[in-house]
């Protein structure tokens, strides 16, 4: 599992022009499920991303949690994170992505957690085109792999 995690202003993520989902201050992820992947890994990922000291105090330092400020999350399921770019030749290899219907069954356990922590969640919608708007805030980015 690999999430590419966003800090944001806000977010907002549309199918067909049409906007699905949308946030204000928090996080903006993207999540690359991988085969393997599982719901203890999905509740370790989300454990450490709604913990991670990545917002700033009143000091300007990295010291509160998505919890600490009341922030909102966005999960965009996302199978081109696991690609393997460094094979020969200039296609990426999917070979490590979890096949779409285990991917889909992991990506709603994903939701399902994240929502019963209480947090504001808003989700793309699964294998559709998206067209993902956000404000960064920083920026600030990291992938945390599980």
């Amino acid at each position: 599992m690999i999430t590419l995690i966003q800090r944001v202003k806000s977010a907002k993520v549309s199918v067909s022009s049409q906007i699905i989902g949308e946030i204000g201050k928090g996080l903006l992820l993207y999540i690359g499920f991988e085969d393997g992947d599982n719901l203890e890994k999905i509740l370790w990922s989300i454990n450490k991303i709604i913990n991670l000291r990545i917002f700033s105090d009143k000091e300007d330092k990295m010291n509160l949690s998505l919890l600490d400020i009341n922030g909102e999350l966005m999960a965009i399921s996302n199978f081109t994170l696991p690609a393997d770019l460094n094979e020969s030749g200039r296609r990426p290899s999917f070979t490590k992505s979890a096949k779409p219907e285990i991917a889909e069954g992991l990506y709603n356990q994903f939701l399902e957690e994240c929502k019963k922590q209480n947090i504001k969640t808003a989700q793309g919608k699964f294998g559709a085109m998206m067209e993902i708007d956000s404000i960064a805030d920083g920026p600030v980015n990291f992938i945390l792999k599980k």
